[in-house]
């Protein structure tokens, strides 16, 4: 009776704005369309999106403007459910802010890493930014160096984790971007205990133990099929957490000799029994995987524990896929791709 009291409200309007996602017949639509204005028009006439995509006039209808009024989208999303939360439910809220504030520095680290011309475009961010973050976005756009920018984020919870890199020789994009997400893994993993109650808790952990091994596994195939590194080297880009699979397992997928041989192994972790990692080598997409096992996953937790933290995980999880496969959608249209070919990049079916 307890959940249902504190997730009452939060759960009523969160079904209600999860009836307002798209479907697959919607995704395949917009698939059908032949550019990037006609997919605008769409999403204004048939969605709810139309709020959004007004502030736009005809002439700002291109895809960058309209993937800054997609986030947008987002950030008023987390406002409503922020609303009708409680201050237990508003102390997790805020840990899934960290999400956009890390979003929000990789970008600016590319900005200065790359020295682009017109670094900074975050005014759409601004806002939300001001109202629900430790980070202000006034001080990073002053930013020309990664130096500045490391200090501009003095007095945030990312300054410590990125000064440590501050003075190490040869530091990439790529060292900054790994070094949030250890942190922000392994900091997060700690503080949920200090947060949420027993049955939240379960959840939780349930879910972000589940996500962090997946994104291990995601990683390890990334850097073996792509880049062919060794396993020294791979060790040093997971997140130091074992939730379901096993220091023997993880040792055992890191230091296979092969795909084949790391797709066997994989094949006999619990992931494989429950999920889609049972396909050919050749079928093998991990990225697709990792979102179908999420999905799965926040779906039978959200019914088997409908009154929960599972309600605003699955919802944000559910809108944040939509607005990735919306993004894609877009890029795949603007390059002339058929429907059946942008289908199969958003993950749906093909003609």
């Amino acid at each position: 009776m307890g959940n249902l009291l504190e997730y009452s409200g939060i759960v009523t309007k969160i079904r209600a704005m999860k009836a307002k996602l798209l479907t697959p017949k919607q995704f395949e639509e917009i698939a059908s369309l032949g550019s990037v204005p006609e997919i605008a028009e769409y999403l204004k006439k048939n969605t709810a999106y139309a709020d959004v995509l007004a502030m736009l006039d005809e002439s700002q209808i291109h895809r960058g403007n309209i993937e800054k009024v997609l986030t947008q989208s987002l950030y008023r999303d987390y406002t409503k459910i922020y609303r009708f939360c409680g201050q237990k439910q508003r102390r997790f809220m805020k840990l899934l802010v960290k999400n956009y504030e890390i979003d929000l520095i990789n970008y600016c680290l590319r900005i200065v890493i790359n020295r682009y011309k017109q670094p900074f475009d975050l005014n759409y961010k601004r806002a939300f930014f001001d109202r629900y973050s430790q980070i202000s976005i006034e001080k990073l756009i002053t930013s020309r160096t990664t130096d500045e920018l490391v200090e501009n984020l003095k007095g945030t919870e990312y300054y410590a984790p990125l000064k440590k890199l501050k003075d190490a020789q040869n530091v990439t994009l790529y060292d900054y971007n790994l070094a949030l997400d250890l942190y922000f893994y392994t900091s997060t993993w700690k503080e949920q205990k200090k947060l949420l109650g027993k049955k939240d808790l379960e959840l939780f952990i349930h879910e972000r133990g589940s996500k962090i091994d997946l994104l291990n596994l995601q990683w390890i195939y990334r850097a073996k099929k792509y880049y062919n590194m060794k396993p020294a080297d791979i060790y040093l880009l997971l997140i130091p957490i074992h939730y379901k699979l096993s220091t023997d397992q993880i040792k055992e997928i890191v230091e296979a000799p092969g795909l084949e041989e790391m797709h066997n192994a994989v094949n006999r972790t619990v992931y494989a029994k429950h999920y889609q990692f049972r396909q050919k080598i050749a079928d093998f997409n991990i990225e697709q995987i990792y979102a179908d096992c999420l999905h799965h996953l926040y779906t039978v937790d959200l019914r088997h524990n409908p009154y929960s933290l599972a309600e605003i995980n699955t919802y944000f999880f559910l809108k944040e896929e939509e607005l990735k496969k919306l993004t894609t959608a877009m890029e795949c249209v603007r390059y002339s791709l058929s429907p059946g070919e942008t289908l199969a990049y958003i993950g749906g079916k093909t003609r």
